[in-house]
């Protein structure tokens, strides 16, 4: 299925086809940052950087496109993904090749998803597509790594992958070798797990994550730990973790668990659809006809949510309703660090696993920071400034200000009223190129 832009979007684009010095004039412009919405504003890009962005000014000289009563955000910047894990509906040490890699970063691409970091469960492969990618080689979603990351031994995490996508260190000192090997290579971050999947997996030995954090640091390395439990984020918290990869989800946070976010300046990344996907699509038999879900290349995922006997799985599994008490209380804490305005992030376990549906997935994921007490600014702010500078890249992207990268999504309606606008989107752009936004094949 092929997006068809509005006539007048079509025409313009087409007159600048892949030239990334343009204007777009007459937007409402929401830039990132928190700050309300801007309207009849101009975005004006030379050489794929912005370097104006606000109302006043000439845009003589150069390229313009007509855009009024249209919305630019930034790009979206997803700080919890996976690739080459899926394909179609399984997952597999197979499936993490270059070519697959390449579809699901054009996919989160086609959906304004501009920048991602793969958490963890990668091969080496990522790293040369990583630095392909800085020298203009590679297409789709600008990604980062964390290599493989730290598991625990017959334990989480407890997806199908090869032993060279992840370490299960069973002493501090191998977690320390662990960590050394993978600074060799320049990770972007350093990822830990630490769970026991509800009781069904082996605990983790707490010293060996303390051991990796304080190797990686040492190294000048941040480090993001998978974690579901409280007690396992506040000895985390103690040991000096940078960043909590998901929400904590067995119980409502307690005053000292806040304050240790809090004063420490850690991440929190909610990823609350990580819960609902389990039963969401389900559920919500609209989201398989849409659309903004038909544009997802995975035939195989599309025929398999929208048959009876998946929903029929799914409403008979004890799990769900699990799912649904965990993607309650993940609500109530995001509503808790926010009031204490701790820092939130934005990522969503995409590509984790098929039902995680890298681009799609974000969106619902700006959806449900609304329903958990976010305002449709700070979501949009959540999932493209803070999220920037959560992974230290802020200087380059995640709001639409002079001396940025020009990663923008133009909506055809207003995010800041209804965040499901965001799945309106006419156009892409990436480093000032506009995407061509056609899914890859099967």
């Amino acid at each position: 299925m092929k997006r068809t832009l509005a006539p007048s979007l079509l025409l313009a684009a087409a007159a600048f086809g892949q030239n990334n010095s343009f204007v777009l004039s007459d937007v409402r412009l929401i830039d990132g940052t928190g700050r309300l919405a801007v309207e009849h504003a101009s975005v004006v890009v030379q050489n794929g950087k912005i370097v104006r962005a606000g109302t006043g000014g000439g845009i003589t000289g150069t390229r313009v496109i007509r855009a009024s009563g249209k919305t630019v955000i930034p790009g979206l910047i997803n700080g919890h993904g996976h690739v080459g894990l899926v394909k179609g509906t399984a997952v597999s040490p197979a499936n993490y090749t270059g070519v697959n890699i390449m579809h699901q970063l054009v996919q989160y691409e086609n959906y304004g998803v501009t920048t991602v970091i793969s958490l963890g469960m990668n091969k080496d492969l990522l790293y040369k597509i990583r630095s392909d990618q800085e020298k203009g080689n590679e297409p789709g979603a600008t990604v980062l790594t964390t290599g493989r990351g730290i598991g625990v031994p017959n334990g989480v995490p407890p997806v199908k992958v090869g032993a060279d996508q992840v370490y299960r260190p069973r002493t501090p000192e191998e977690a320390r070798a662990a960590v050394r090997e993978m600074a060799t290579r320049a990770p972007d971050l350093i990822k830990l797990w630490v769970d026991d999947n509800l009781g069904k997996l082996p605990r983790p030995n707490m010293d060996v994550e303390a051991a990796a954090i304080d190797e990686a640091h040492k190294l000048n390395l941040r480090v993001a730990a998978h974690v579901y439990y409280q007690a396992d984020a506040k000895k985390l918290l103690q040991d000096g973790i940078d960043i909590l990869a998901h929400s904590v989800r067995d119980g409502v946070l307690d005053a000292d668990t806040i304050s240790l976010i809090k004063s420490k300046k850690v991440y929190y990344i909610p990823t609350l659809q990580l819960e609902e996907s389990f039963y969401g699509f389900a559920e919500r038999p609209e989201w398989v006809k849409s659309p903004f879900f038909q544009f997802v290349s995975n035939q195989p995922l599309k025929a398999a949510v929208g048959s009876d006997s998946y929903r029929t799985s799914v409403s008979k599994d004890p799990a769900t309703e699990t799912h649904k008490k965990a993607l309650e209380i993940a609500k109530q804490n995001v509503r808790k660090l926010r009031d204490a305005t701790a820092l939130l992030a934005f990522g969503t376990d995409s590509g984790a696993n098929p039902y995680r549906v890298p681009g799609f997935a974000e969106h619902r994921e700006l959806q449900l920071l609304v329903d958990a007490g976010l305002t449709p600014l700070d979501a949009i702010h959540c999932a493209t400034q803070a999220t920037a500078a959560m992974l230290h890249i802020d200087e380059k992207t995640g709001t639409i200000q002079p001396g940025k990268q020009a990663d923008l999504i133009v909506l055809d309606g207003d995010p800041s009223q209804d965040i499901a606008n965001t799945e309106k989107i006419e156009m892409v752009f990436h480093n000032g190129r506009q995407v061509k936004r056609e899914p890859a094949p099967d």
